[in-house]
């Protein structure tokens, strides 16, 4: 069973694997040539597994080459100081071409032979003919690729509404799905301006506890739902899955505040008043 490592060429960029046979002692944290799609790159090892994770096919895994050398660093770090004058290369095409396109970032690989010039555009752009003015321009293979909103603010990064750096800029690796119903579930304001992120899509922290409000929202008894308490029957008006209560209306129409454990019993559901 070969030795697996978990590698990544950019900071918070997604983990590939690769084999790492006959070079058992690599740690992470430790720089590595590796042979990709675009070429030769550097990565850096992020994890060291014993076995090939179940979603990875032994057969597509290509080996680490060597550990990086010190001139491959250096290598490297020119490439990336001259991705700014890439990007503004590029740029000034995009801008004679008149193509409805942004240019957001450029990558080249650790050898200089593949640049990767990330974009958006509200709806597909046929850039072929662009593509070949940027080869002959900036004497390289050039590939342009279209993301989306999330990506592009995963790539540019920024502040949330929280007043952090973003998630996606800073750990995460990859969008997990969000949805309106985890706003819903967490009792959060629906105002599209309090639940969006600077990208335009739902906030990605919703996902973060929504697990946490479906196990505990399972143990407590749900709005409109009739209750009987030590303090009397009543009718469940809120329910507070942090604190893990919920307020009871007595019928004297006092408000009670209760946990799990002083309901006695859940005796039904209220029926909705017909409209007059």
């Amino acid at each position: 069973m070969p030795r697996v490592v978990g590698i990544r060429f950019r900071e918070v960029g997604k983990i590939y694997y690769f084999d790492a046979t006959g070079l058992e002692d690599l740690k992470a944290g430790e720089y590595v040539v590796v042979e990709t799609s675009r070429g030769q790159e550097v990565g850096r090892v992020a994890s060291v597994l014993e076995e090939i994770p179940k979603d990875i096919a032994r057969e597509t895994l290509k080996p680490v080459e060597r550990r990086a050398r010190p001139l491959d660093l250096v290598q490297m770090e020119c490439h990336r100081l001259r991705e700014k004058e890439a990007l503004a290369r590029c740029q000034e095409k995009v801008s004679a071409s008149g193509l409805p396109i942004k240019l957001l970032r450029a990558q080249y690989n650790y050898d200089g032979s593949h640049l990767l010039v990330y974009f958006v555009s509200e709806k597909r752009v046929d850039f072929r003919e662009l593509v070949q003015k940027l080869r002959k321009t900036l004497k390289t293979k050039v590939e342009l690729r279209q993301v989306g909103v999330r990506d592009e603010a995963k790539l540019m990064g920024g502040v949330g509404r929280c007043g952090r750096l973003l998630c996606c800029a800073t750990f995460m690796q990859e969008f997990n799905p969000v949805s309106i119903r985890m706003a819903k579930r967490q009792d959060i304001s629906l105002n599209p301006s309090e639940i969006s992120g600077v990208c335009g899509r739902l906030l990605c922290c919703l996902a973060y506890e929504d697990e946490y409000y479906q196990e505990v929202k399972k143990t407590l008894p749900q709005i409109r739902e009739l209750v009987r308490t030590s303090y009397g029957s009543g009718e469940v008006k809120a329910v507070n899955a942090l604190k893990q209560t919920v307020t009871v209306e007595l019928p004297n129409e006092v408000t009670v505040e209760v946990s799990a454990d002083e309901i006695l019993e859940v005796t039904g559901k209220k029926k909705k008043g017909k409209r007059s």
